[in-house]
């Protein structure tokens, strides 16, 4: 009796976690996107953080924004929410070396 009680909580505790699992999964999905589709304000500020520069592609990423802005020969990535609040940057080429790492 105590093992089927154990299973079937513990069967009932995957159902309820696999949903936020995948739910955490999608929400760092990255989706290729073009600027039409970007916010005019993440537009903006873009504009502004790609100053001697080249943007070279949009992604969003749940509900934020990610632009990728050439300059001096290397890419960079910098992300925003929907207001054009930089949230982060970063080096692309470190971004594509975890994402070969991954799979």
């Amino acid at each position: 009796m105590k093992k089927t009680i154990t299973s079937s909580v513990l069967a009932v505790s995957l159902a309820l976690c696999l949903p936020l699992a995948l739910a955490k999964e999608k929400e760092h999905e990255e989706e290729n996107i073009t600027k039409s589709d970007v916010p005019a304000a993440v537009q903006k500020a873009a504009d502004t953080e790609a100053k001697g520069g080249k943007i070279v592609r949009w992604e969003k990423e749940g509900g934020n924004y990610e632009v990728v802005i050439e300059k001096n020969g290397k890419e960079r990535g910098v992300k925003m929410d929907a207001t054009g609040k930089v949230l982060s940057k970063h080096e692309e080429s470190k971004e594509k070396g975890e994402k070969h790492e991954k799979h």
